[in-house]
């Protein structure tokens, strides 16, 4: 970074998305150099120390990282219990601190985004921006022409309706397992829309998030981004490269 506006640097060290930014410096509650700056527009220099509400804001390279969760790994930078992390698949080889995108739960498998760009992982993660993300399902039982209708028209969860955009057998495997695409973030989505139906998921797998594959990744494997992918992540997510 050479230079780069308040509310974009903000945002990109993952205190808020830029229109929370603007309300923040309006308010005078960030600092650069010790001084309150309440435009948003002030360009932030490589030397300059900028706080909010007292705290520091450090702007780090940017990393994206993709892995193949296996099962069995917490989806967080740590965990308070000693459970695994999917930090802990990465080592040391990455040495900025970066944070998962949503979440996967403890046994599912797939991929997951990792990063230290906040503004990318609030747009990503945010229901708006409606990101794809492809599952494959095992179910306890085969899979009904009926119940796929059902999903198809929407299901009904506690905390509001779930719609699936696509959902096919998966190809070369059994009757119980199939293939879905949505675009929901809630927690477990997945699982739920199948239990409302009175099936059990028996496993659960992430094939593809946001245009980007497992191809080349083995289960636990990782890799960090090309600037390609970063691209196309940017322009899904509706941001300016």
């Amino acid at each position: 970074m050479d230079t780069m506006q308040l509310n974009k640097y903000l945002a990109h060290a993952g205190v808020c998305s830029r229109r929370n930014a603007v309300e923040l410096i309006k308010k005078g509650l960030v600092r650069v150099n010790g001084v309150i700056v309440k435009e948003p527009a002030y360009v932030v220099k490589e030397t300059d120390k900028v706080t909010v509400q007292g705290k520091r804001v450090i702007l780090e390279k940017p990393v994206y990282v993709l892995l193949n969760k296996p099962k069995g790994y917490i989806t967080a930078a740590s965990d308070p219990t000693g459970k695994p992390t999917v930090m802990a698949l990465l080592g040391k080889h990455v040495p900025q601190r970066i944070y998962p995108v949503g979440r996967l739960d403890q046994t599912t498998t797939g991929l997951l985004l990792l990063t230290n760009d906040g503004e990318l992982a609030q747009r990503l993660a945010h229901p708006r921006y409606e990101i794809q993300k492809e599952y494959v399902v095992l179910l306890d039982r085969a899979f009904s022409e009926r119940d796929r209708k059902h999903i198809m028209r929407g299901v009904r969860l506690r905390d509001g309706m779930v719609k699936i955009a696509k959902i096919f057998p998966f190809v070369g495997a059994k009757e119980n397992q199939v293939r879905l695409v949505l675009h929901s973030g809630k927690y477990r989505v997945v699982r739920r829309v199948f239990e409302q139906l009175g099936y059990r998921v028996k496993a659960l797998d992430r094939v593809k998030y946001a245009g980007l594959t497992k191809r080349g990744l083995p289960v636990g494997g990782w890799r960090v981004l090309t600037s390609r992918d970063v691209v196309k992540l940017k322009r899904i997510a509706k941001l300016e490269t």
